[in-house]
């Protein structure tokens, strides 16, 4: 009864009065509707601080990292608006690292009860976190490594979505989206395909992207997976062949695969997620911008928790959950002939924790983070890629402090 009211709650704000068989995340974009109004207009939004120590180095950094404001606007009963502008380290002024971006623009149009679709800028279903990212969705105060450093969450471009389930069978979901692709000139060795992201500022779309996902709900699981492949190089014949690339609209063609489970019951959460990167035009890319592109890229991570207050209380509702996630990834699993080996891409993390909610909305976290590498190539860096003093450390260790929030 008790969801079956917030359903509804959620149905008269956002106006999607027809997609009841519509999957629905916690996403602040959605979740917005979780306070009933009769305004067309529904404003919301999320935020997270931490405080982050270096155990090695003894130092600490405090940082607003990131608030989110939503914007949402109802049209009609099948036509909404969708807005998030996020500011990130609290400002953007002088030398510091703070940035203002649009997160996400989008117009939603229902087409059925089961169908829906998506133009503007937004972030396809790929990963765990992409789409759901609000940071009292997850443990810790950081999302994980492997969603940051090989699936770039939140990885957001300009295109249009569609979304729909299956009538036939129970709890299958499936969506597909054509975007515009990436860009290669930006890539950075060490971070994956983050930079190369263009995030609707002024993005090539001569090269474009498809990306689709099946999603599955059956009893206490959610299993997804998910694909990716689209262009790099944004460049016109004259331009590719000056560079010895390729063009078109998938020239230099980028591929993503992940899969991912998750386990809800009786407290417990458990979740895994393996994901690959394939870079196919890497030696043509390290030879027009020598940043070093790998060929292959791959990350997996498992992560499991429980709720300690079920211990005392079965149907509580609040949250005290203990968890542990163990992470490996190699950001340059295969390199092409032109690109120069470096085992720090070789990277593992051991994050374990607490998550308090008082509230399903607010969050308090503590985790300490052990993470370790190989030894970097000191061709490559000319300081240490840990940022902390000489000598060289495969190992380093950090406690964080934090609160999250979303309304």
């Amino acid at each position: 009864m008790k969801q079956k009211r917030i359903l509804l709650a959620l149905l008269v704000a956002l106006g999607v009065l027809q997609a009841k068989s519509q999957v629905l995340t916690r996403e602040d974009s959605l979740n917005a509707g979780l306070v009933s109004s009769n305004s067309p207009t529904v404003l919301s939004g999320y935020g997270q601080a931490k405080v982050d120590y270096d155990l090695r180095q003894r130092t600490g950094t405090a940082s607003l990292t990131r608030n989110v404001l939503f914007v949402g606007h109802r049209f009609s009963k099948n036509i909404s608006f969708f807005s998030e502008l996020e500011l990130e380290d609290a400002k953007v002024s002088g030398d510091s690292k703070g940035e203002i971006s649009m997160e996400q623009l989008f117009l939603k149009m229902n087409v059925n009860p089961s169908n829906y679709i998506v133009a503007g800028l937004f972030v396809p279903r790929i990963g765990i976190i992409n789409e759901n990212h609000l940071p009292n969705t997850f443990n810790g105060n950081d999302r994980p490594y492997v969603e940051t450093l090989i699936i770039p969450s939140t990885w957001r471009e300009l295109g249009i979505g569609f979304y729909g389930q299956s009538r036939r069978i129970a709890g299958l979901n499936y969506s597909a989206a054509i975007m515009n692709g990436l860009n290669a000139a930006n890539f950075q060795f060490g971070s994956g395909i983050m930079g190369g992201r263009q995030e609707g500022s002024l993005a090539t779309a001569s090269n474009i992207a498809v990306t689709g996902a099946l999603l599955y709900y059956i009893k206490n699981f959610r299993i997804q997976a998910s694909a990716y492949i689209g262009g790099s190089s944004g460049l016109n014949k004259r331009q590719a062949d000056s560079l010895q690339m390729n063009y078109g609209a998938f020239g230099s063609p980028v591929g993503l695969f992940d899969f991912n489970v998750q386990y809800h019951n009786n407290g417990w959460q458990i979740k895994a997620l393996a994901t690959q990167i394939n870079i196919f035009d890497a030696m043509a890319i390290n030879r027009a911008y020598a940043n070093n592109t790998p060929e292959r890229m791959w990350g997996a991570y498992v992560e499991a928790g429980y709720n300690l207050l079920r211990l005392f209380k079965k149907d509580t509702e609040k949250n005290l959950t203990y968890f542990c996630r163990y992470e490996q990834m190699n950001l340059a699993a295969k390199l092409p002939v032109n690109g120069i080996q470096d085992d720090f891409q070789k990277k593992r993390y051991f994050v374990t924790g607490l998550t308090f909610q008082p509230l399903r909305s607010v969050s308090i976290k503590a985790d300490y983070v052990m993470q370790s590498t190989g030894n970097y190539n000191e061709s490559l860096y000319n300081v240490n890629p840990y940022n902390s003093r000489i000598p060289f450390y495969n190992t380093n260790h950090h406690f964080n402090l934090g609160i999250a929030y979303s309304f």
